[in-house]
């Protein structure tokens, strides 16, 4: 009787799976069925979440010019002149638009964005103002106890596990958190707060598999000090401009040590898989050099004004006489002060979802969307012994 109850348990599992994770590899990019999709970080993922907080104007889309591409038919709260990079990667995963959080009558079965713009690691960063990473965590838990109570624990198990988190933040802790707070620079030398933003990211990918998640996907930091707003706030300091260098220093040393962070925690953690970008070279080649890439312009954004069109986000004061439109956003490697073109998160979504080893890995996200991990759904496999410290 025991064997025969271990079986009928066994496929009891193996359909739970079946229906909820179950991948066909189909011909393009796509995918038949996929894993769910939970999304953490700032305005670079963020598809409308800041629409429902009090916040700046600046750390919010949700006016005209943005989304002016007329794909949404209008601005959603998308720091773009369109989409993000997650909006093309659910499209790849055969998912439809993955909903903000803070969106009414959220369904969570597909997965859900929990992304605030101007969000950072830390709570102390843009306080008050956004949804920061640990308040994302906690939103995460209500997700995950609604899926239990309406779907049962068996099944929100298996999606909990075959789930891909995908999270994309730290670069509001280094601008607005650091470089542009006196008071943090005289508590903190640079390598001190970054080790403690690293610290806190690591905390928040442990909580996510103690929880469940097994599948990561990050995307580092870009060339900071080269964005637009700060390549205007370096102009102010030296006449002879050019990229913030401080700014861009400080995201390299964050992606280096993410890399280093992550390659320990997949020895910790018994299954454990991720997607890790490069993101820092992968645009500042398309800034040097955007001929190569289909784009006329990689240093001045197409909305905005003063130098380099990155005094301002665009719109923010409402009034389209203040800030310059350009023609063409297709032709630009930044959107805004700050944000890049739908373009360039298209060309970077196909990057992650199918890119090579030498700019993405260990896996890619098509490799984590289509791999599954029934044994951590079943067992819950603690973390190997390791004694080291991070």
């Amino acid at each position: 009787m025991a064997r025969l109850v271990f079986r009928s348990e066994f496929l009891n599992r193996c359909v739970i799976l079946l229906l909820f994770v179950s991948v066909k590899a189909s011909s393009g990019s796509s995918l038949e069925k996929t894993s769910a999709f939970f999304i953490f970080g700032d305005s670079t993922v963020d598809t409308g979440n800041n629409n429902y907080i009090k916040t700046t104007p600046e750390n919010q889309a949700n006016f005209k010019p943005y989304g002016q591409n007329g794909f949404f038919g209008g601005p959603t709260g998308r720091f773009s002149d369109g989409r993000v990079i997650v909006d093309f990667i659910a499209s790849y995963a055969n998912l439809p638009l993955i909903p903000p959080f803070l969106e009414p009558s959220s369904d969570y079965i597909n997965g859900v964005n929990f992304a605030s713009g101007g969000a950072g690691v830390l709570p102390e960063t843009h306080q008050g103002l956004v949804i920061d990473l640990p308040t994302q965590l906690k939103y995460f838990e209500k997700v995950k106890k609604t899926l239990t109570e309406n779907r049962g624990e068996a099944e929100a198990k298996v999606l909990i596990s075959e789930a891909v988190y995908f999270i994309s933040i730290g670069s509001n802790d280094y601008m607005g958190g650091y470089l542009d707070n006196p008071k943090m620079q005289q508590d903190y030398q640079p390598e001190d707060y970054l080790s403690m933003v690293i610290g806190n990211l690591t905390e928040a990918i442990q909580v996510l598999y103690q929880k469940g998640g097994r599948k990561f996907g990050f995307l580092g930091l870009s060339p900071l000090g080269c964005l637009p707003a700060l390549r205007a706030l370096n102009l102010n300091k030296e006449s002879e401009g050019g990229c913030f260098e401080a700014a861009s220093a400080l995201a390299e040393a964050h992606n280096n040590a993410l890399k280093g962070i992550l390659t320990t925690l997949e020895y910790i953690f018994k299954d454990f898989k991720y997607s890790n970008a490069n993101f820092y070279n992968w645009l500042e080649d398309r800034m040097n050099n955007p001929g190569n890439y289909g784009f006329k312009e990689g240093v001045n954004a197409c909305c905005g004004y003063g130098p380099y069109r990155g005094m301002f986000t665009c719109g923010g004061n409402k009034n389209m006489s203040e800030y310059y439109l350009c023609d063409s956003p297709d032709d630009h490697v930044w959107w805004d002060s700050f944000h890049p073109t739908e373009r360039i998160h298209e060309q970077l979504a196909k990057a992650l979802w199918d890119g090579p080893s030498s700019s993405i890995g260990p896996f890619n996200l098509r490799d984590l969307f289509i791999t599954t991990t029934i044994a951590d759904a079943v067992d819950s496999p603690q973390p190997r012994s390791y004694h080291s410290q991070f």
